[in-house]
């Protein structure tokens, strides 16, 4: 009896967008709980490069998601 199993679906280039954008959104994320903890733990104010991740990889992360979003939905012809 054949195998009828349907094998997976290559990887798209699109995919790997989708796992950098996550990336840059968590990293984000992560220093956004970074600066918070570190206030409530240490009393002190946390590093300055903190801050400028959390400005900048959290809202490129999603930009880069929503433009995923928008190139991986478009329709086949």
């Amino acid at each position: 009896m054949p195998e009828t199993s349907p094998s997976p679906a290559p990887r798209r280039a699109a995919d790997i967008l989708l796992y950098v954008a996550l990336a840059f959104f968590a990293a984000g994320v992560l220093s956004i709980v970074a600066i918070f903890g570190i206030r409530l733990i240490a009393d002190r104010d946390p590093a300055g490069w903190l801050y400028l991740v959390a400005m900048g990889a959290t809202p490129f992360g999603f930009v880069l998601a929503f433009a995923y979003v928008l190139f991986s939905g478009r329709r086949a012809r």
